[in-house]
């Protein structure tokens, strides 16, 4: 050891430190006394752990007694019987501290002589303190072997320190004890072995054995359901819940093998069953009185039977304080069907998720209100009507006149106070809206029927709920209807259930309901066999068909049908058919995806010697969550002038061939001029589509102006700026008369492909032949006191000079050149012509039947101009003869 001199501070004669002496400052401890006091305080803190806290007594027992601590009256393992007897008459401070509530007691854990564990079927009572101990344990004829006993848990305080229920307060803990039990006896054998598939085979006694799953087929169920408003007593007792869990499970067919129940701290139960077909389990809030549940079960029974009895066992109403009444019971659920299945069985299967009901109704959580008003299996087909309503429906125009809505009232903004959407299925596809239903049917008929000039035998194929009969009674022209229906309860069930489908009262001239109307023929027969098997000639105006899409009908894509159907058409007649969803610009060769079939049908419509036109148009007002599409089908190309009539002329239609209505109201809520004219172009998907065909249509390369090809325009304010220069002439008639006139030249050079004046072209203006005919001859000759008018003679003799008829052949429209391009000099000379129309003639002649390219593109076709080859500055402009023939 090295002692430091603190004073002598000066430096050494070897080189080295001056001394320090080490003087100690403050207080000194011995580190062997600072461990021992460690030591002692840990096992002071444990001791005290062990005598206090609440700890296994197994482990505690020995401990205690090496100490010599006497042990409680609760620690007596021994003697099972004597220590039940004991718990019962315990007067522990701390089990006693706090009130007490009842509870459900399953199974304690009871070390048997075999080592097992009794479990009972029903579920005992307990006393549980209010910390969460038992008060109460089982009775003396339970108990056999060592029982364990938790000890009292700490008394709470409100020292931050303290541990105990500032736990509970952030975690969920769950009291003792825990409920558990099995499933009561089924009074028949389950089969359980691979590909069983049972069907309500009858057993001994009359029992009927309920549907079991296919082990083979990986699939099942999921029913979802979340209830609210219910009593907070039932919330919180895991015997009644049990109990109700029990009860569902046995109405629903299925069978319970085992249930465990927890109870939650605060509040809140949390059950789990075990069943032979897989689970079923749930979760409690007493204190906001919901409960959401969830069953999933690989049985072939239907679940959705089972929600009405869901919602009675577990919906126990509370009670509102305010009030006193009983709170509605809100129940939302949700159906799902999981696993694989195979294509067959998803399609077969209306509650399968891409089916129209599932999206509409079971699946959507969303959908707050559902009422089932009809599921029934007819000799055809399962139909389905439910009541629905939305989270975020607001009450409708006609809701609040019912309930007298002022403008600021909160109500306008509940769904609460929306009436439902009644909702109308045939195999699970959606075939009705209620509140959407004028609009869907008015744009299925109206369009086809104004097509036709004056339509007076008309053909329905499906329809049976009544409305598109209802659309066609509306035209006085109609003296006969014939309706050909499948399914006789489709109609009988909608006139139950959705009357209004067929409600003709406010037709004048027809009978209260739609079917008793004296022009009605209802024939129950397969529609497209009917027709078939008659061989109807020509004798329907209008052919409405009715039935589902498409895809679900291999009818479309057979060309006897097909012919059928065109076969039984007047010369002059129209064919209408709901074809489905609109396409997407996304989706693939219409051949080649999921819209298959309806490509096969205009195919086979294209191919019919008895059609001359083809028109598809779109509605998105019919409430779907997508645009429908719908086809109109003309024996004769005459029908291109009603279809492309100008709004004026189908508002006056509407007036005169339907008329008004007993109640004064108008006839139609949706269609009129306006409304046609929008189905005149298909939207640009069609066209995309039609242009994915193989080899590509002729058409299709003129879809847009080519914006690599220049314009040459004619300004005749600027001719510096101007392309063109028209210079004055002078030529003589046969007659020996002079005429004045005029040719235009070009002043630059211009490409071939490039555009003629389409400035001056694009303005020019259409005008029909009945208007043609209309102020040809003596338009003023009836009319007293007025003389020949000369300008009309001059504007018919400028029409027939500077128009032509439109190259869609039928339509009925005329178009007249207004700027410099009606001076183009025309010749008969093709040679001496050096422009031509934008799009060349058809490879096969006129436009084909069905092209929506021509549809959307119709009057740019009519009107531009290009250059026919190159020509050079100086060269005459000049048009062939046979430009605008078709």
């Amino acid at each position: 050891m090295v002692y430091i001199n603190q004073n002598n501070r000066g430096p050494r004669d070897d080189g080295m430190l001056p001394a320090i002496d080490a003087v100690p400052k403050g207080y000194t401890i011995d580190v062997r006394v600072f461990l021992a006091v460690i030591t002692t305080t840990m096992a002071l803190a444990f001791t005290a752990g062990v005598m206090i806290g609440p700890t296994d007594p197994r482990l505690v027992t020995p401990i205690l007694s090496f100490l010599k601590v006497p042990l409680p009256e609760l620690y007596a393992l021994h003697e099972p019987a004597t220590m039940a007897k004991a718990i019962k008459t315990s007067s522990s401070n701390n089990i006693e501290a706090a009130p007490a509530r009842k509870v459900a007691e399953g199974t304690l854990d009871v070390n048997q002589a075999g080592g097992g564990s009794n479990t009972s079927k029903k579920a005992k009572e307990v006393i549980i303190s209010a910390n969460g101990d038992i008060v109460a344990a089982v009775a003396d004829d339970d108990v056999a072997g060592d029982v364990i006993i938790k000890q009292p848990k700490r008394t709470p305080t409100d020292h931050v320190g303290t541990l105990g229920y500032k736990i509970k307060e952030v975690h969920v803990n769950i009291d003792t004890p825990v409920l558990e039990g099995t499933g009561n006896d089924v009074p028949y054998d389950r089969d359980v072995s691979y590909n069983n598939v049972s069907h309500h085979e009858e057993r001994s006694g009359g029992l009927e054995q309920p549907l079991l799953r296919d082990q083979s087929n990986p699939s099942g169920q999921h029913l979802l359901v979340d209830i609210r408003n219910v009593e907070a007593a039932f919330l919180n007792s895991e015997s009644r819940l049990a109990e109700a869990m029990q009860e569902s499970v046995t109405a629903g067919g299925l069978t319970m093998l085992s249930y465990h129940c927890h109870s939650l701290h605060p509040a809140g139960v949390s059950c789990v069953g075990v069943l032979l077909e897989s689970h079923i389990s749930f979760h409690t809030w007493p204190d906001e009185g919901v409960i959401t549940l969830d069953l999933f079960t690989t049985s072939e029974k239907p679940l959705l039977p089972l929600l009405p009895k869901i919602e009675e066992l577990f919906g126990v109403p509370r009670i509102d304080p305010e009030t006193g009444l009983e709170e509605k019971i809100v129940a939302l659920w949700s159906h799902e069907l999981r696993g694989f299945r195979t294509e067959d069985d998803r399609k077969a299967n209306p509650l399968d998720g891409q089916s129209d009901l599932a999206n509409w109704v079971t699946s959507p959580l969303e959908v707050v209100y559902k009422k089932q008003i009809v599921s029934m299996q007819t000799e055809h087909q399962r139909i389905d009507i439910w009541d629905a309503r939305e989270r975020d429906d607001t009450p409708s125009y006609d809701d609040g006149k019912k309930l007298g809505l002022k403008p600021d009232d909160p109500r306008w903004l509940s769904n609460e106070h929306a009436s439902p959407t009644r909702l109308f299925f045939l195999n699970g596809a959606l075939q009705v809206i209620s509140k959407h239903e004028r609009e869907f049917h008015e744009s299925l008929v109206q369009p086809a029927m104004f097509a036709h000039p004056s339509p007076k035998t008309v053909a329905i194929i499906g329809g049976g709920e009544g409305a598109t009969l209802r659309e066609v009674l509306r035209h006085k022209s109609v003296e006969k209807v014939t309706m050909i229906e499948l399914d006789e309860k489709v109609v009988e069930v909608s006139k139950e259930f959705m009357p209004y489908l067929s409600n003709c009262t406010d037709i004048v001239g027809s009978a209260a309901n739609c079917f008793d109307d004296d022009r009605a023929n209802l024939i129950i027969a397969d529609a497209f066999k009917y027709i078939v098997d008659k061989q109807i000639n020509s004798e329907f105006d209008v052919l409405i068909v009715d039935a589902m899409n498409p895809e679900d009908h291999d009818e479309f894509t057979n060309s006897d049908v097909i012919n059928g159907l065109v076969n039984s058409l007047t010369p002059s007649g129209v064919m209408a058919v709901q074809i489905g969803f609109a396409p997407s610009i996304l989706d693939p060769r219409a051949d080649k995806g999921m819209n298959r079939k309806r490509e096969l049908l205009i195919n086979n419509l294209e191919s019919s010697p008895g059609i001359s036109s083809i028109h598809i148009y779109e509605e998105s007002h019919c409430g779907y969550w997508e645009p429908r599409a719908f086809l109109v089908a003309c024996r004769d190309v005459s029908c291109r002038k009603h279809w492309y009539a100008e709004t004026d002329e189908v508002d006056y239609q509407v007036y005169d061939r339907i008329g008004g209505t007993r109640s004064g109201e108008r006839s139609l809520v949706h269609f009129d001029g306006a409304t046609q004219r929008s189905f005149h172009a298909p939207p640009r998907a069609w066209e995309t589509i039609y242009c994915l065909r193989e080899p590509q249509p002729f058409e299709c390369a003129y879809r847009g102006l080519d914006l690599d090809k220049e314009l040459f325009e004619y300004f005749p304010e600027n001719e510096d700026s101007s392309a063109f220069e028209i210079r004055a002439t002078k030529t003589t008639t046969d007659d020996g008369e002079v005429k004045d006139g005029a040719v235009v030249y070009a002043k630059v050079d211009i490409p071939t492909g490039s555009y003629i004046m389409p400035t001056h072209l694009a303005a020019s203006f259409e005008v029909s032949d009945d208007s043609m005919e209309n102020i040809s001859g003596e338009p003023t000759a009836d009319l007293e006191g007025v003389g020949k008018a000369i300008v009309v003679d001059d504007f018919i003799e400028y029409i027939d000079a500077y128009g032509h008829p439109s190259l869609q052949v039928g339509s009925g429209k005329n178009f007249v050149e207004v700027g410099g391009s009606f001076v183009i000099r025309t010749s008969d000379d093709a040679n001496e012509a050096n422009v031509r129309r934008w799009i060349p003639t058809h490879p096969e002649g006129g436009r084909p039947k069905f092209s929506p390219v021509y549809d959307r593109h119709r009057h740019s076709f009519d009107v531009f101009l290009v250059a026919s080859r190159d020509i050079k500055a100086g060269e005459e402009i000049v048009k062939p003869l046979t430009l605008w023939k078709v």
